[in-house]
């Protein structure tokens, strides 16, 4: 193993160790894991999720566990489906006995589950779950490690607003609780920008999408901004570049499972100068933590980058086993207490719920978005420059704070 990681799994030993009075646990101590491993949900994005949960749970495993116990991950297939969510959040509290839960993709998964965990009092730390919703009900059991959906919109759109010649913008969204919202909220910047804006929805997990790319060459836009998720976004890419309205036509963004660059050229060979969104530390900021856990990522899955969501799932494991060490007891009011007063070191970055019980957002003069949210991921738009590219390589071209390279503009 990396040694820079015992780093980590040993200030969780320690913290373990002090952490007084401890009370008397059931090892192994169970953490559940949300992930969309079968379609309709986005699979790629649910195997990326559970492999990095595998991997926290291994490191801490490996440095000693939590309270003197094992940590056992027990990861469920969402399908990408509220519904099943629900059921599969059911099972963790009820039969598998988990004591919280990270992961999470879905927006509309995580509503749905979310109720669950905080009516049995468990808690949950999601790791990609966008709808403002989720922390604005101020739930006492949830966290989130995501950005907000209404902050990633205000990304798009002002970078719309940055490319030249831009009047009128197409945006195709998945009909779920993150596609509705999310493209609501970004045209809403938009109308601010002065541009104008068409929304399209499609249901999750559409694979033809002829009769949207017809009407969408029809409306002769400036740009296409997608708001899907999962490998229905591949399919529209494709397609849309195949009747000339693709990424190298006009200005496109991709959905953010397009970092996934080997799954990507193989689906959408005709994809490159796309914009995708990533979350996280810009690849020329990782710190040692954040390498140390790429490193440990390739080497698992035979990828050549660790993902968004793969971060994000990592370190809800690893924030809950903090916070468990801390608080010294795996009871739900004791986590939450915890990670209300965490500072944990994350290939995030140092990650923290500000907004909390003893800081509530109206205290703070904030939304209520802002609950148990962590405030400060790092939300940039990349773009791939050559076909066949890493995402790792991409240059940053948005916002401005940490660009590292110049966009490339299709020639219409």
């Amino acid at each position: 193993m990396n040694t820079r990681y015992l780093t980590t799994v040993a200030i969780l030993a320690m913290t373990s160790a002090l952490a007084s009075p401890a009370l008397a646990v059931d090892c192994p101590i169970r953490i559940g894991g949300l992930a969309p491993l079968s379609a309709p949900g986005s699979v790629t994005g649910g195997e990326a999720m559970r492999d990095a949960m595998r991997i926290a749970t291994d490191e801490i495993n490996a440095g000693g566990g939590v309270m003197g116990c094992d940590v056992e991950l027990v990861v469920v297939d969402t399908e990408g489906l509220p519904e099943r969510g629900r059921a599969v959040m059911e099972r963790l509290i009820t039969q598998d006995n988990v004591v919280a839960v990270g992961g999470g993709y879905h927006s509309s998964v995580g509503l749905a589950a979310k109720d669950v965990a905080e009516a049995a009092g468990v808690p949950v730390v999601f790791a990609e779950t966008w709808n403002d919703q989720i922390t604005a009900d101020q739930d006492r059991f949830i966290f989130r490690l995501a950005p907000l959906s209404s902050e990633v919109a205000a990304i798009y759109a002002n970078f719309a607003a940055s490319v030249p010649d831009v009047k009128n913008v197409v945006i195709v969204a998945e009909n779920t609780d993150y596609g509705l919202p999310a493209s609501d909220m970004t045209r809403q910047g938009l109308d601010a920008a002065g541009i104008t804006s068409t929304i399209y929805t499609v249901d999750i997990g559409t694979q033809d999408f002829s009769g949207i790319v017809q009407r969408i060459r029809a409306d002769r836009p400036d740009m296409i901004i997608q708001v899907m998720t999962g490998e229905a976004a591949y399919n529209f890419t494709q397609q849309a570049a195949e009747a000339g309205i693709g990424p190298g036509d006009l200005p496109m963004t991709c959905d953010q499972n397009a970092l996934e660059s080997a799954a990507y050229w193989q689906n959408v060979p005709d994809g490159n100068l796309c914009f995708m969104n990533r979350v996280g530390l810009p690849t020329a900021l990782y710190t040692e933590r954040t390498t140390a856990f790429e490193a440990a990522y390739i080497a698992a899955t035979g990828k050549d980058a660790a993902e968004s969501y793969a971060m994000e799932a990592y370190d809800s494991i690893m924030i809950l086993a903090q916070a468990i060490a801390e608080a010294g007891s795996t009871e739900g009011e004791a986590i939450v207490a915890a990670l209300e007063a965490i500072t944990y070191e994350g290939v995030l970055g140092t990650i923290t719920f500000p907004v909390n019980s003893s800081n509530t957002p109206e205290q703070a003069g904030l939304d209520p978005k802002w609950w148990h949210q962590f405030p400060d991921p790092a939300i940039t738009v990349v773009q791939y420059q050559e076909v066949g590219q890493s995402s790792t390589d991409t240059p940053v071209v948005f916002p401005p704070a940490y660009v590292t390279g110049e966009p490339i503009w299709p020639h219409q």
